[in-house]
């Protein structure tokens, strides 16, 4: 049995139905157990338990008799009652703390590449203080960065897709911030082939995908892939911060400002930690996957 937290996520969901697949039963841990149902239905190997990594005692509930563990939450925009440190730092520690409490033999956390307690930017501070607090309580865990993650239904790719539409582009600065984007089901594989090899404890994962792109060459592949021929036009960083700090005043921000600093760091695998080839994985082309999504309507 593996307990998943966030398992109706971008990433968790994918992840159940790897985990089935090498022949784990898997219980989803969401605040929501009825979305739970909507996506794996009846199947007898899923169990739903409803966990809020803010709450001790659901956490614990989830953990009880599992042999492994997965903290696949991640928070994006900071809102009341959920903030990076409440979810990234205490959240993660508390889900660690209680997967050593209950015995649990393997626990994988995700982070993201870049992650670094020293950072000025906020995100990513706390990504790395998440990463050390979930160390400090279970010394095993194996820590999962993924570079940024594509796929159907994601924020990634389908925001470029509509953006692509327009007859101009505003690029974020001079568009030459580096990505490595990864599909997020060989990330999910990865996470599932690393909970089964034991000799994996206390790794640090860095997965990304086959290719490494311009911020700008990536949107032109984007276009072109769509039939789209959008016109690129620089904008510069400072721009993008005084237009995040309105939107932010806006219940659903369409950009904050901790994502355009992110945009101002290449996201990038490091090429000395191990990732994708050592555990077997020939990660998906991103154009292979835009394809699909544009047939499919978007």
């Amino acid at each position: 049995m593996v307990t998943v937290f966030g398992g109706t996520g971008f990433l968790g969901r994918r992840l159940v139905r790897q985990l089935l697949d090498h022949a784990f039963a898997v219980r989803v841990a969401s605040r929501r157990a009825d979305r739970g149902r909507q996506l794996f239905g009846a199947d007898d190997r899923v169990q739903l338990v409803a966990a809020d990594v803010h709450d001790g005692p659901s956490v614990a509930a989830a953990l009880a008799g599992a042999y492994g563990a997965v903290n696949a939450v991640s928070l994006y925009v900071e809102e009341a009652g959920a903030t990076f440190e409440s979810v990234h730092v205490a959240g993660a520690r508390r889900v660690a703390a209680q997967a050593r409490l209950a015995g649990v033999r393997r626990l994988a956390h995700v982070s993201g590449v870049g992650s670094d307690p020293a950072s000025p930017s906020r995100y990513i501070r706390k990504r790395g203080e998440g990463e050390l607090a979930v160390r400090d309580a279970f010394p095993g865990a194996i820590l999962m960065r993924p570079t940024v993650m594509f796929g159907p239904d994601d924020a990634f790719l389908s925001t470029l897709l509509k953006l692509s539409r327009l007859p101009v582009y505003p690029l974020f600065g001079r568009g030459e911030t580096c990505l490595q984007p990864a599909d997020v089901s060989d990330v999910a594989e990865a996470l599932a082939r690393a909970l089964q090899r034991t000799e994996l404890e206390a790794v640090i994962l860095e997965c990304g995908g086959p290719s490494v792109y311009r911020y700008k060459d990536l949107i032109g592949i984007v276009a072109r892939v769509a039939g789209r021929h959008p016109l690129l036009v620089p904008m510069p960083f400072a721009a993008w911060r005084g237009l995040a700090r309105i939107c932010e005043r806006l219940p659903n921000p369409p950009i904050t400002t901790n994502q355009v600093e992110l945009m101002q760091l290449d996201n990038l695998a490091s090429p000395h930690a191990p990732g994708f080839p050592e555990l077997g994985i020939a990660p998906q082309p991103l154009e292979t996957i835009l394809r699909r999504m544009v047939a499919g309507g978007l």
